[in-house]
């Protein structure tokens, strides 16, 4: 089981607090809560189920760059989802 985390600034869309979610991979993780909270989804990916550009991905305290979707969830792993801020 995976405890999923939504930052406040997706909390408008998303639950107010850790969700369990299984899945052995981000993508059947969220695909678990999405199931559950359909509206989250559109603002975590694309039209085409591709990660959002502005949207960031911890697994366990490690920010996953590459191939976010794919990565590996160990059991018991925390996944943070966040909106990365940009600008300058």
């Amino acid at each position: 089981m995976t405890k999923v985390h939504f930052t406040q600034h997706l909390r408008h869309v998303a639950p107010g607090g850790a969700v369990d979610a299984t899945g052995a991979t981000v993508r059947a993780a969220l695909d678990d809560v999405f199931a559950r909270y359909p509206a989250v989804r559109g603002y975590v990916l694309d039209d085409q189920d591709r990660l959002r550009l502005h949207i960031a991905v911890f697994v366990d305290g490690t920010h996953v760059r590459r191939d976010v979707l794919d990565h590996p969830l160990p059991p018991g792993s925390e996944l943070y989802i966040m909106q990365a801020l940009s600008g300058g």
